[in-house]
């Protein structure tokens, strides 16, 4: 995804805040794998790397850590639990300084358990039958299945019973490996399919794809 990513940073500072929290659960190896990642792509990028771990409400909550949020021009969610992410992070001085950030123009993107978190409502995979849990809420009306294609192989009843569980004013995406959803911000119910596969709006009865640089909206 390094080029939709320079596309994020386009004009904006060659800052790349990562936050690896949604793996904390799994310890310190999956913590450090996330982090080398980012710093990876910061490379690639030519950026620099400013991860921040903030891997549970105390530190998620420190004035230390939420000032390496500051000058972000993206922040980014990596994978893990994003049950786990939105909890830690919700209501934080973490959380309320990535949101001055993302307020004041710097991009906001996740990737897997990130995508998840990032709207109101977290479905659990696993469980698809299972209450979902409370999001971040950045983008309402929003529910998330990443790793579309592969979900589909693995569980291929898995759609249609979150689906069943979408509430009337939510849209259910899911989205497809390389690739992602993006909005400029400023209409979240308008996003731009970008990558090499696709993704697609689910409902009860099936579900449409959408190919990179096709439009689609979310709003209920």
């Amino acid at each position: 995804m390094a080029e939709l990513e320079t596309s994020l940073l386009t004009g904006r500072p060659p800052r790349y805040v990562q936050l690896p929290t949604a793996a904390a659960e799994e310890g310190s190896d999956s913590v450090d794998r996330w982090v080398s990642l980012g710093q990876q792509q910061a490379q690639r990028l030519g950026v620099e790397a400013v991860p921040v771990l903030a891997l549970d409400r105390p530190s998620a909550d420190d004035p230390v850590m939420a000032q390496r949020v500051s000058g972000a021009g993206l922040v980014y969610l990596s994978g893990g639990s994003p049950a786990y992410l939105a909890a830690t992070l919700r209501g934080t001085r973490v959380w309320a300084a990535i949101l001055e950030e993302w307020r004041r123009g710097a991009a906001l993107a996740g990737c897997s358990a990130g995508a998840m978190a990032l709207t109101s409502r977290v479905p659990d995979i696993r469980h698809p039958r299972r209450e979902s849990h409370q999001g971040l809420g950045v983008v309402p009306n929003l529910q998330v299945l990443p790793h579309f294609d592969r979900l589909r192989r693995w569980m291929p009843w898995m759609p249609g019973s979150v689906a069943a569980q979408v509430p009337p004013d939510t849209v259910l995406v899911g989205i497809d490996e390389e690739t992602a959803i993006v909005s400029d911000g400023l209409d979240l119910s308008r996003w731009t399919v970008r990558g090499r596969r696709s993704a697609w709006v689910i409902n009860r009865d099936g579900r449409q794809g959408f190919a990179d640089g096709q439009e689609l909206l979310i709003a209920a």
